[in-house]
Order: structure tokens, then C-alpha cells, then sequence
């Protein structure tokens, strides 16, 4: 044979190679990759068709669930600041910068526990894993009651912030699972704003209690216990009726699925993969856009870390008693519930405003912040309204949220960016609680100098992240044009991130 004749020795891979291949193949492929291939089989009116009868569903569903997990959840965190307004801090020695250490210790629980959560959200079916860690923490809230000192407070504390590192990074994935980008920002704000919903629950817990006369359980051992039981009976609820994916949705039919499917398809990042891909990490570690969003949830943090706890220690110093600043929070709930969701729906309604939205709704609690620090002692009536403006704190945080949710493609670095925001959320959280100096008690100026340079560098970096994400879509207009129908859609049930998709563009 000659030289020419000589057969190619490149042969196709052996069987046990290809089945390798294949199956490393599925393991990446979307959760939601088999239903969106069977959508092709409908035609585009076929599915708009149903699409709002599912949107209806999953309202009826699914918010209802996430509006109350939320709400007990964010009712948890305030226990604290709930129950320093008895006598908490003499029973257990938290006298001095005691107090803002057992602050803050849950935010270095939360810190800790930031990344492997978002990892185990990616790799666990979501639901299952959250209705596990509401059990886990309502047990712990319970244990409060046991506390005897400093210590054993502190211990207690951390823990909890672990175990609820947990909830807000897996509600962002539900939502990009049922709800399409337009539809997001509302929806994102009604559950945030049931945060509100907490403070006037929480308030009227801490007052109604507060009357509880018991020799053998004092009220803020009540508080604890009462929270923690709420969160308990919720957990089971929690287990059974919420979904991990539109794919097992129990209350969609088949084809309701494949509609369901369809609808956020247009996100542009699928559903989910359970595989870690490390390059994606790497990605979500240089990406500018990461950067300014984990920076804007470090300014969150250390508002919300001040606000949610020394709220009371405020109010307290403004000339009022511990029973009635408890009292006097319920309105800041009602300011939450209200306003948070209108900035939802502006965001939502007016194309390519998340960034605008974002810095306009720092300017009322920022303005807040500087009638506190000028304001005299004696108006204390009008010191008391700067302060319930400072819950206004959830608009900023939902609004980011969403900014991950709806820009950060590919599973791997999209949980890695929501680590990552968490991760800087919860060092401001602990930084929030500890620049309350009790030696500056009434007016901590230097806690409100702090917290004024957060809003103004929120402002600074939303007006930045937009004038970004703008350029980068010019830039692939330019480039790369609209693509075929679909294109994106693939590239999104690819796993590919927003980097590696051509035609994937930015909501700002």
C-alpha cells in the first residue's frame, strides 16, 4: 500500500469514550433543557395563548409563599432589636459595645456561610434545601430562650446568620425560574417590602409581649420563642408546597410547564445547572459589573446593619421609653410596604431605569440621615420621621438584586456573583452595627457620617454600573447585530455566561 493509500489512523472514539462524553454532556445541560426543546413543538401564539393563565398560577402560588418566607425571615433579624427594648441587654451583660458585638456576630455567621450557600443553591434542589434551613434556624431562635450570658448569646447568634445566609440568594434564583425580566422587579419588591410587613408584626409582637407578665419567662425570652415557633410551623408549609423548578411544579399541568418554560426563556439564562464550572467563577471575579454590585451591597449592608439594630437605641434617645420606641416602628413597616414595591413597578415599566431607580431612591432615607444629624433634640417628633425614612433601605437592595439576577449569565457565575454580593452585604451589616459608638449615644455622629457616605457612594456607583451596561450593549450592537430568533435563548439553556453570548444584552 502506498504512502497515499495509507488509511487515516485518526479513528472515532471507543464506545466507553463517547458514553463518557455524553454523559458528562447531560450533567451540564439546563434542568429546564428538555422542556424547551419540546416547546419548539408549539407555535409561538399556542404558548401566548396560556401564558397569562400561568403567570396568574405562579402568582397565586409562588409570591404568597416567598412574601411570608420573607417576612418571618426579615421578622427574625429584628428579634434582636425587638427584644434589646426590655431588658435583654442587664439579664445577659450586654452593657457598652457588648450589645453591638451580638449585632453584628449574626452578620459574621452570614459572612461565613455566604459563598457555600449560593454553591449549594446551584448544586441542591432549591427548595428542598431552603425549607430545610427555615426548620434549622426557627429551632434556633427558639434556643434563644436558653441564653444565659454573653457568651452563649453570641454562639446562638452566629449560628442563625449562618442558616439564613441561605434564604435571600435562593428566593433571587426562584424568581429568575418563574418570572421574566419585565415581570421581576415588582415582583421582587412585594416580597422585599414584606420586610414592612415584619417591622409592623415584629412591633406589634414587642408590644403586645411587652405587656406579658410571666415569673417564669421574661418578654424577650417570649419574643424569641413566639418568632421562632411561627418560623417552625412555616418550615413544613414551606416544604410542601414550593417547587424547585417549573419543571415539577405540582400545580402546572404539562403543558402549563412548557409554558412556564417558555416565558422566561426570553431571560436569556435558562434554569439551572447543577455543575460548578470554575471558569465562570474566575469570570464573576474580574467582571466590572460584580465589582460595583458587590460594592453597592456593602453600602446596604452597613445602612441595614445600623437601622435594624439600633433603630430602637435611636428612637429611645430621642426621649421616648423602650415599650413605646418599640411602638413607634410600626410605621416604618407601612413606609416599606408601600413605597418599596412603587419603585418596583417604575422599575418594571420604564425600560432601562433598574439604575435610575436605584440612585433616586437613596435621596428620601439620605435626606433622613442629614435631618437627624441637624436637628435638634427637642423636635423630636421630626427626628423620629428622618428615622423611619431609613427603611427605605430594602429599594437599593431589591433593586441590585435584580441587577444580578437579570445581567449575570451562566449558572456558576451567577451564584458566585450572589456569593460574592452577600459576602460584602454582610461585612457591612457588621461594620453597620459597630459604628454605633455607645459613648455617642443619643445622636451617633459618627454613625450617621458613615451611613451618609454610603447613600452618596450607592448614588456614584448606580449612575456608573448604568453608564456601563449601556456602552457594553452599543458596543455588541455594533458588533455582533441582533442574531437569529432564538440565538440568545440557546445560549442561555447553553450555560453560556453574558460574556461568552454574543447577543445577549444588558437590562440596566
Amino acid at each position: 500500500m502506498s504512502k497515499e493509500e495509507k488509511p487515516d489512523t485518526v479513528t472515532a472514539a471507543p464506545p466507553s469514550v463517547r458514553e463518557e462524553n455524553l454523559e458528562a454532556e447531560k450533567q451540564i445541560r439546563d434542568i429546564g433543557a428538555d422542556l424547551y426543546l419540546e416547546v419548539q413543538q408549539y407555535s409561538r401564539e399556542e404558548l401566548e395563548a396560556e401564558s397569562k393563565i400561568v403567570l396568574r398560577k405562579i402568582d397565586r402560588v409562588i409570591m404568597p409563599i416567598i412574601c411570608m418566607t420573607y417576612c418571618i425571615q426579615f421578622l427574625d433579624k429584628l428579634s434582636l432589636n425587638y427584644a434589646s427594648a426590655y431588658s435583654l441587654i442587664p439579664d445577659l451583660g450586654l452593657e457598652g459595645q457588648r450589645y453591638s458585638w451580638t449585632a453584628a456576630i449574626f452578620n459574621f455567621g452570614y459572612l461565613t456561610w455566604a459563598l457555600p450557600a449560593n454553591y449549594l443553591i446551584q448544586r441542591l434542589p432549591v427548595s428542598k434545601y431552603t425549607g430545610g434551613m427555615i426548620l434549622t434556624w426557627s429551632i434556633l431562635l427558639c434556643c434563644h430562650v436558653a441564653a444565659k450570658n454573653y457568651a452563649g448569646i453570641l454562639v446562638l447568634r452566629f449560628l442563625l446568620g449562618c442558616f439564613e445566609a441561605s434564604i435571600s440568594p435562593a428566593i433571587m434564583m426562584i424568581v429568575s425560574m418563574f418570572y421574566t425580566r419585565e415581570e421581576q422587579p415588582l415582583r421582587m419588591c412585594i416580597f422585599l417590602a414584606f420586610n414592612g410587613a415584619a417591622t409592623m408584626l415584629g412591633a406589634l409582637l414587642g408590644y403586645g409581649l411587652g405587656h406579658a407578665h410571666n415569673p417564669h419567662i421574661k418578654t424577650w425570652q417570649l419574643i424569641f420563642l413566639v418568632i421562632g415557633l411561627i418560623n417552625f410551623v412555616w418550615a413544613w408549609i414551606f416544604l410542601y408546597i414550593m417547587p424547585d423548578s417549573p419543571s415539577n411544579a405540582r400545580f402546572l399541568t404539562h403543558k402549563q410547564r412548557l409554558v412556564a418554560i417558555s416565558r422566561i426563556s426570553a431571560n436569556n439564562i435558562g434554569v439551572k445547572t447543577t455543575v460548578f464550572r470554575p471558569a465562570q467563577a474566575l469570570e464573576a471575579l474580574i467582571d466590572p459589573k460584580v465589582h460595583m454590585l458587590a460594592l453597592i451591597g456593602l453600602g446596604c449592608g452597613v445602612v441595614n446593619g445600623g437601622v435594624s439594630n439600633f433603630a430602637s437605641s435611636l428612637i429611645k434617645g430621642f426621649g421616648f421609653s423602650g415599650i413605646t420606641a418599640t411602638l413607634l416602628q410600626l410605621p416604618t413597616g407601612a413606609f416599606e410596604l408601600v413605597l418599596v414595591p412603587l419603585a418596583g413597578l417604575a422599575a418594571g415599566y420604564f425600560r432601562n431605569s433598574r439604575c435610575a431607580v436605584l440612585a433616586i431612591i437613596c435621596l428620601p432615607p439620605l435626606a433622613g440621615l442629614i435631618g437627624i444629624r441637624l436637628t435638634p433634640l427637642t423636635h423630636r417628633w421630626s427626628l423620629v420621621g428622618c428615622t423611619w425614612l431609613q427603611y427605605l433601605i430594602g429599594g437599593p437592595v431589591i433593586l441590585c438584586w435584580n441587577l444580578l439576577t437579570t445581567n449575570i449569565a451562566g449558572h456558576t457565575k451567577r451564584s458566585t456573583a450572589n456569593g460574592l454580593w452577600f459576602l460584602f452585604y454582610a461585612a457591612g451589616n457588621i461594620a453597620g452595627a459597630n459604628i454605633f459608638f455607645a459613648r455617642e449615644a443619643p445622636r451617633y455622629f459618627s454613625a450617621l457620617t458613615g451611613l451618609i457616605v454610603c447613600y452618596v457612594g450607592m448614588v456614584v456607583l448606580a449612575a456608573g454600573l448604568a453608564a456601563y451596561m449601556g456602552w457594553e450593549n452599543r458596543r455588541r450592537d455594533g458588533k455582533f447585530g441582533a442574531g437569529e430568533v432564538g440565538e440568545a435563548e440557546r445560549d442561555g439553556f447553553g450555560d453560556k455566561t453574558d460574556w461568552e453570548g454574543r447577543f445577549f444584552r444588558y437590562a440596566l
